[in-house]
């Protein structure tokens, strides 16, 4: 399309202000800044381009003040190419403020109090994850109901079975994928 268009329509141009453009990249630069204290395998999940990887891991490596604050604005810079989605969305998890993976653990202690309350579910969770241990797995909630029922009598036992059968349900249950969608 031509300037002389008549067709053409000045709607479609969204006009930003400088205020504007600098608020989204401090926001972008905090979080950036966000992710260097992660562990590489967080940060290998994310997919991120090359530079923002190695800029990342640099920043962890720098001791000096001026220079990690150097680094953090190089990382700003990098932080305007990717996508801040699933950024966003992994830092939410890893937090625990995720909708999703609240909701998955919420599930996994329901499970696991109604494994401990009627043995008769544990053949519908077997049934559902055949690659259980399911020697282990009754193990534990034998355990497990030992502990409570020692609890309940004063005793002062650690929960140890009651912490391991949510280990092992953890395990088998996969956590739902991170989606954009969670910050909402």
């Amino acid at each position: 399309m031509s300037q002389d268009d008549p067709d053409r329509d000045d709607d479609d141009i969204e006009l930003v202000s400088k205020t504007r453009m600098k608020r989204e990249a401090e926001t972008l630069q905090s979080l950036g800044e966000a992710l260097i204290p992660l562990d590489r395998k967080h940060l290998e999940t994310l997919d991120l381009p090359d530079k923002l990887f190695d800029a990342l891991l640099e920043a962890k490596r720098l001791k000096a003040h001026g220079a990690i604050a150097r680094q953090k604005q190089y990382i700003g810079k990098l932080m305007r190419q990717v996508d801040p989605a699933p950024i966003q969305a992994l830092l939410d998890t890893l937090a625990g403020v995720s909708d999703r993976h609240t909701a998955w653990l919420h599930q996994l202690e329901r499970l696991r109090e109604a494994l401990i309350a009627d043995p008769k579910r544990l053949e519908g969770f077997v049934a559902e994850h055949p690659g259980v241990d399911i020697q282990r797995l009754r193990q534990l909630i034998r355990s497990a109901q030992k502990e409570r029922a020692d609890a309940a009598v004063g005793k002062q036992v650690p929960p140890k079975a009651f912490r391991e059968l949510f280990q092992l349900l953890k395990d088998h249950i996969a956590e739902p994928p991170l989606s954009s969608q969670d910050s909402i």
